[in-house]
């Protein structure tokens, strides 16, 4: 996620609701409703599928694309160890408006570790296919599934691991906590976006509900007074950079949005049903993925379910990309190594500080 495409939809439900009197909230709640009755047979649009040529043998790595089941070709970018063969592959997902390039500072440092990163662009983003359209949860979920798959027939001895930042741990989460999980051995959610529908109060889901069906191809960007507020990174270079790049996405589609959110929804509620062994890591401050619906998302996780948290108290959202970065790519590390083990930072679980009072 790049940092003013992130913010568009991240004004709080709380900052809104308050300014109306119980009879205004009454009377656009009723215009709300009438608006969402009118649209409600239009649904948010998602990319279809693509048809593969006749001769299509179905999905296979090429030089510098993953070809997916459907013929689609996803831009991804490699780091490999030299010579050695990796004891780990990770598959690597970026975040909202963001591209295969996240990963750029981690990727390399991971291969001197001797793992192997492939890092590729989601459809929808980057250089994949339907640049700025959504692809919906399924078709994400399930390019994932074939990548992994693909990961593991090419390093069958390797320890495999997903890892995936902001919305790309959205899609994780979303995948691993369904029936048909990734064949990965591993999962590393860097602070997924879980802000969904039932964290975002009525105003915020009606508004958006009724802007996905009836203007969701058109694309704005966040209004200045929600992107100068927010600050992803304290790697302000790499903020620079990523918001420069002409790869990232600077404004956003409602139909989008909706989309999004209800990945966030599906992530939020599958946390728990994770049953690879998995490490969710989140930074004391995050201002994309505030405290409050992180907190929910977590309660709702069984005190068996096998996801562990680490808690960074210098760490903003892109903790991939902060100036405390390699804290964290030493714990990714030795997470792959022995899930169990003590992380060398020492980083604690994340509930018990966001349930302190603030």
């Amino acid at each position: 996620m790049g940092l003013r495409p992130l913010n568009l939809h991240h004004s709080s439900p709380k900052s809104l609701g308050p300014r109306f009197r119980g009879d205004e909230r009454k009377k656009i709640g009723l215009a709300l409703a009438a608006a969402l009755a009118l649209s409600a047979c239009a649904a948010p649009y998602v990319q279809p599928p693509l048809t593969p040529p006749s001769d299509f043998a179905g999905p296979v790595v090429r030089d510098r694309v993953l070809v997916m089941s459907d013929g689609a070709r996803l831009p991804y970018m490699r780091w490999a160890p030299g010579v050695r063969e990796p004891w780990a592959v990770i598959v690597a997902l970026h975040g909202m408006n963001d591209d295969d390039a996240s990963f750029r500072l981690a990727g390399p440092w991971w291969a001197e570790q001797g793992i192997e990163t492939w890092a590729y662009d989601q459809r929808g983003f980057g250089a994949a296919p339907g640049r700025g359209v959504w692809a919906g949860r399924e078709r994400m979920t399930d390019d994932l599934r074939q990548i992994t798959a693909l990961a593991r027939a090419r390093h069958p001895d390797a320890i495999i691991a997903v890892v995936g930042e902001s919305m790309g741990g959205s899609v994780a989460a979303a995948a691993f906590g369904s029936d048909d999980p990734p064949d990965a051995d591993r999962v590393v959610l860097l602070a997924p976006g879980v802000w969904g529908w039932s964290t975002q109060g009525w105003l915020n889901s009606a508004a958006l509900n009724i802007a996905a069906r009836m203007a969701g191809s058109k694309a704005v960007e966040p209004p200045a007074f929600i992107a100068d507020r927010i600050q992803a990174s304290s790697n302000l270079l790499e903020l620079y950079r990523n918001g420069r790049d002409p790869m990232s996405l600077l404004s956003t589609r409602f139909d989008t949005i909706y989309g999004l959110v209800d990945l966030m929804e599906t992530a939020s509620r599958r946390l728990g049903l994770i049953r690879a062994p998995a490490i969710l890591m989140y930074g004391a401050h995050d201002q994309v993925v505030e405290p409050g619906p992180m907190r929910r998302a977590l309660e709702q996780v069984p005190a068996a379910s096998p996801l562990r948290t680490a808690w960074y108290p210098d760490g903003w959202h892109l903790l991939n990309r902060d100036l405390q970065a390699e804290v964290v790519y030493r714990d990714v590390v030795a997470f792959l190594r022995a899930p169990d083990a003590t992380l060398p930072s020492g980083a604690g679980p994340v509930l018990p500080e966001l349930q302190k009072p603030r």
